[in-house]
């Protein structure tokens, strides 16, 4: 490598794909589908309405005659329906939460109806802008309106609808997926008897919100990115390097230096011994392409775009009457955990939410999971988050 080459990341190659969206026409695993706009389209809070939209989901377990053992699980940014289960057609990872949902994991599949739904404005099923516009026939691509996590709870309600579910045993969430499980809990009081968030937030921060806006700004500046129109782009061709390198950056703050330090030091992917060039590659480096590149394969940026704004516009406080009134509409039993390394979602946040449930007269766990894997904790210690869930849904079952 000479003094004028250039750098080889984000991800090179020409086999990556323009979009990683699953389209109708792709296998759709153990996805099942709910056209929630049967009689009007569907109105966005901040403005706009979609004609269509259809949501993704799976489940696991059995739901009880009367429908009081359901449990939502959401998903986190570039999650998906497929919390549990094996990769194979129409799933190109295994379940983002195998080691929670399952037969004597920690949401108890032989008890508990476990349901996950790919959120609206996602790229794995559910209505996005990946997704055909019926009135136009073609993607909604930059026509797409904006989302909030309020527009997400609705279009779930109505999955929850078509399956009889009157009331959630839980309403259960990580991150993204925690603003999803409290925004149920403030808009639905009497549809949600308990609810777990972890490594979540009340409202997101100007920090978390800066993270975001820097990653979008990442997907916006590279030139195939086309304005959210590039959906006919050849593989190679698409605005990969921009995904890419937003996926990147968002790796960085799910971790920690600890982990880093540890699993990678000062080691190096490209020989360094022989001459200095200005592009030769650390082992962190490479660690972070891998994660850009199997994001790229699987995701699309423009639903990047959308739920990342999305959880900068989250803010249960919004158009309530404060922080306090909001939080007092919740009627659930809670567990809020925190991850003590999480330097995303701090675990001041966690306890400032944990407060300001029990103010509003809520039942409160807060419970701290010890982990040195950051703001990824959540999903890396399915022993400590599955005992805490596990201890919630027996109270929840015990109350029955």
């Amino acid at each position: 490598m000479n003094h004028h080459d250039h750098p080889e990341v984000p991800l090179a190659g020409h086999d990556l794909p323009a979009s990683g969206a699953w389209v109708f026409g792709d296998p759709a695993g153990n996805r099942q589908f709910v056209d929630v706009t049967v009689n009007r389209p569907f109105t966005l809070e901040g403005g706009g309405t979609l004609g269509a939209v259809t949501m993704a989901y799976e489940t696991w377990g059995t739901l009880d005659a009367d429908a009081s053992n359901a449990v939502l699980v959401c998903h986190a940014l570039t999650g998906d329906s497929h919390a549990a289960g094996k990769v194979g057609p129409g799933h190109r990872t295994p379940g983002w939460w195998d080691d929670i949902i399952g037969p004597g994991r920690g949401i108890d599949t032989d008890h508990w109806f476990v349901v996950c739904i790919n959120v609206l404005g996602g790229c794995q099923g559910s209505t996005g802008p990946s997704s055909i516009d019926p009135e136009a026939g073609t993607r909604y691509a930059s026509r797409f309106g904006v989302v909030t996590v309020r527009d997400v709870v609705r279009a779930q309600r109505s999955v929850a609808d078509h399956l009889g579910i009157d009331v959630w045993a839980s309403v259960v969430g990580g991150s993204m997926g925690g603003m999803t499980a409290l925004e149920w809990a403030v808009m639905f009081p009497d549809r949600v008897r308990s609810l777990a968030t972890l490594s979540s937030c009340a409202a997101s921060s100007a920090l978390q919100i800066a993270w975001s806006a820097v990653q979008r700004r990442a997907i916006a500046f590279d030139p195939a990115w086309a304005g959210g129109d590039y959906y006919d782009a050849s593989d190679g061709a698409g605005p990969h390097r921009g995904l890419g390198l937003a996926r990147e950056m968002a790796q960085i703050t799910y971790r920690t230096g600890d982990v880093f330090g540890s699993r990678f030091d000062r080691a190096a992917v490209d020989p360094m011994d022989n001459g200095l060039s200005m592009w030769q590659r650390f082992d962190v480096e490479g660690y972070l392409d891998h994660h850009g590149t199997k994001l790229v394969r699987r995701f699309d940026a423009n639903s990047y775009l959308v739920l990342t704004k999305a959880m900068d516009l989250h803010d249960v406080a919004r158009g309530r009457g404060g922080m306090a009134a909001a939080l007092a509409r919740v009627q659930a039993r809670c567990l809020v955990a925190a991850v003590d390394s999480d330097t995303l979602y701090p675990p001041i946040q966690q306890r400032q939410l944990a407060d300001g449930l029990i103010a509003g007269g809520a039942r409160v766990d807060h419970v701290v999971i010890n982990s040195s894997h950051g703001h990824d904790g959540f999903l890396l210690e399915p022993e400590q988050v599955g005992a805490a869930l596990t201890a919630l849904l027996e109270e929840v079952g015990n109350d029955d």
